[in-house]
């Protein structure tokens, strides 16, 4: 099956790009599933290679649902999908112009200082070394700069520097968006977008 746009746009993001696509199993019985879950359970197919179309309600609310049951020990979910849902905000959802939309969805655009900007989309340069727009819980889009000014380089191919970072810059406790530890901590995950040949899932 090929896979949707917004996958691929996600998989790059978190570097999940050799992940196997694998469909999510069952832990343990519930009365809750919807049909659309069961339907992917029967079948094998991953969540986010799914049948509907990428930024429906459907869509969206199959994500949310399959984080919900796996959150609650219910699902269990392989490959891909367990990648995405330890490395990502999919299938959580906030606010964006008096309407709910998922968090980490590749799509939504909004406006900044007259001009339209992508949400959640780190870039290099700014006051520090990165940016990135993001939307607060009052509605207003926000620039966060984040990044070392001092010279130090990223060692984000290192696997023991990662985990000395997260550990010193507690990244598991980071979880406010609008902050720049949080974006500072996730770093690894936009290799690619800002230069660094490669993704990482999981914190610094």
């Amino acid at each position: 099956m090929k896979l949707l746009p917004f996958a691929h746009d996600i998989i790059s993001e978190c570097g999940c790009n050799n992940t196997p696509i694998v469909g999510p199993s069952l832990v343990k019985e519930s009365n809750s599933l919807s049909k659309n879950m069961k339907f992917h359970i029967e079948n094998g197919i991953s969540l986010y290679d799914n049948y509907f179309r990428a930024g429906s309600s459907a869509h969206a609310h199959l994500i949310r649902e399959g984080r919900e049951l796996w959150e609650a020990g219910i699902l269990n979910v392989a490959g891909m999908d367990k990648e995405l849902f330890e490395t990502t905000d999919l299938g959580k959802f906030g606010m964006y112009e008096g309407k709910e939309v998922m968090l980490d969805f590749p799509m939504v655009e909004a406006e900044y200082q007259g001009k339209e900007v992508p949400l959640g989309k780190p870039k290099r340069g700014g006051p520090k070394k990165y940016y990135v727009y993001v939307k607060s819980d009052s509605g207003n889009v926000k620039k966060v700069t984040f990044g070392d000014t001092t010279g130090l380089k990223a060692k984000i191919s290192d696997p023991k520097a990662r985990a000395a970072f997260a550990a010193r810059h507690q990244c598991d406790k980071k979880k406010d968006r609008t902050k720049a530890g949080y974006w500072a901590c996730r770093l690894t995950r936009y290799g690619k977008l800002l230069g660094f040949g490669k993704n990482y899932p999981g914190y610094w």
